[in-house]
């Protein structure tokens, strides 16, 4: 079941984004994998907007997404789901419930920046309906996005800026 996060969420939250960074690893990237995730604060404000999604089971969120509002687009700030509840769905069942809050609000789409050459990040999100901006496409406020991935050293690898 998708539904709001609450305050008691948040630790939960952190611990899914630790748990899928695991996978990383495994393609060399080691330092994502042991990148910290959101802090309670970064996430609480995303929670106390009405920004923050969970995927709970009955037994608590397996899955998360926070989005922000970017240039009158929803933009995935973060969709994460835990390893061992992964290839069921949930993230794109997320990504499906953000495009209707997107609509709700008025917004004209989703936008995310994402990881170029991932299985479970750019071709991924392709198939959701994603497509790739170009460097001229970008909106100041994508730019900035980026600008701030870039100073947290993200871009090590490949990174593109989608929409849908």
């Amino acid at each position: 079941m998708i539904r709001l996060a609450v305050p008691e969420d948040l630790p939960a939250l952190q611990d899914i984004e630790r748990a899928a960074g695991e996978p990383f690893r495994a393609l060399g990237m080691a330092a994502i994998a042991d990148d910290d995730p959101p802090s309670i604060e970064e996430l609480a404000s995303f929670q106390r907007a009405g920004r923050a999604w969970v995927h709970d089971t009955g037994d608590g969120p397996v899955a998360y997404l926070i989005a922000e509002v970017v240039d009158g687009h929803g933009h995935i700030e973060q969709v994460s789901v835990r390893p061992d509840h992964a290839r069921r769905g949930l993230g794109r069942r997320l990504i499906e419930h953000a495009a209707e809050w997107a609509a709700r609000e008025g917004l004209a789409g989703l936008t995310l920046t994402t990881y170029a050459e991932v299985p479970w990040n750019a071709p991924y999100y392709a198939r959701l309906g994603f497509v790739t901006l170009d460097e001229e496409a970008l909106t100041e406020g994508l730019r900035a996005v980026r600008a701030h991935e870039i100073a947290r050293g993200l871009d090590a690898w490949p990174r593109v800026t989608m929409r849908r």
